[in-house]
């Protein structure tokens, strides 16, 4: 009979007990912060955690409906700390059910098979954010009505779905940062990932805090639409042995900027063509008006003239 070797578990904090632990971890964070808003006095606590803060609502005298929108805070981080720990736990989620079961098949190497698992994981998101946008995009009609990104500025309200949306997207990335480490990122890799998970940071903190919210929304949704293109090409290249998707792909990716820039100087276009039409009826109507303002006091003199004559 042959017997098995025994699986010595790792020592406890230690680093391989940090990372094969570390999702359930943050599972049974997310899971005591959701259980304490059964008890009354430390719901209070967790709501910081769970909801999003700074509510503010507004009610019109004619009319007893009320509009509820967001400010922003320092209790913000509380927040963003709790979808942290729930993007850790998707991360997971996604890798051992999904990515780990591919690469079984794959048999990548190791600088494959950590290109894959970055480009896996950026797909899904990169996918989910750009639908979320989209909606934000169609409900709020910011696209329409373009002008709606500086009127008004500084604008610090935000509806409950825009202030979600970048909480979420603040947590995703802050969460990227310990999976660096919690993933075993080959030390070639970091110094590429932490510059482009530093950049999102700042550049989304950044219009969140400065109060532009809905241009830097309209900027993520093309910028994501690319990325997630450009991530699902790698996957076909990894995947496909003739890299025929992975060609094509790419091609799509070329097709797409390249249709978005088109859309975009058309609608540049078309929107400059109606200003000028807009402006040239006023021209006629301020000359005309000049015109009219001109002749009239010399009638006035001249009725003045004849009243003073017959005097």
């Amino acid at each position: 009979m042959r017997f098995r070797r025994k699986i010595r578990s790792p020592a406890v904090l230690s680093h391989e007990f940090v990372i094969q632990n570390h999702a359930d971890t943050a599972s049974g964070l997310v899971m005591g912060f959701l259980m304490v808003f059964v008890l009354e006095n430390p719901a209070k606590f967790a709501v910081i955690f769970v909801t999003v803060q700074y509510n503010v609502t507004y009610t019109i005298d004619d009319n007893s409906e009320q509009f509820h929108f967001y400010d922003y805070g320092p209790k913000d981080i509380a927040t963003i700390f709790f979808y942290m720990l729930v993007a850790i736990n998707l991360h997971a989620i996604i890798q051992e059910n999904i990515l780990d079961k591919i690469n079984r098949r794959l048999h990548l190497s190791k600088t494959k098979h950590s290109k894959f698992n970055e480009s896996g994981q950026l797909v899904f998101f990169y996918f989910f954010s750009f639908i979320w946008g989209a909606s934000i995009l169609n409900e709020e009609e910011f696209l329409m009505d373009p002008s709606s990104l500086w009127k008004d500025y500084p604008r610090s309200r935000m509806l409950f779905q825009v202030k979600f949306f970048y909480i979420c997207q603040i947590a995703y990335w802050l969460h990227a940062l310990p999976e660096l480490y919690f993933q075993r990122i080959r030390k070639e890799d970091i110094p590429r990932q932490l510059c482009y998970i530093c950049l999102y940071i700042a550049h989304i903190s950044g219009a969140y805090i400065l109060n532009l919210q809905h241009l830097g929304l309209i900027l993520m949704l093309p910028h994501y639409l690319v990325e997630f293109i450009f991530h699902a090409s790698r996957l076909f290249y990894f995947i496909d042995e003739n890299k025929q998707q992975g060609i094509g792909c790419l091609a799509a990716v070329c097709l797409t900027q390249a249709w978005m820039m088109w859309k975009f100087i058309n609608f540049q276009l078309k929107k400059w063509r109606e200003h000028v039409k807009n402006q040239i009826p006023k021209k006629k109507v301020a000359n005309t008006k000049n015109k009219r303002t001109k002749k009239e006091p010399n009638r006035a003199n001249f009725v003045n003239g004849s009243a003073k004559s017959e005097g």
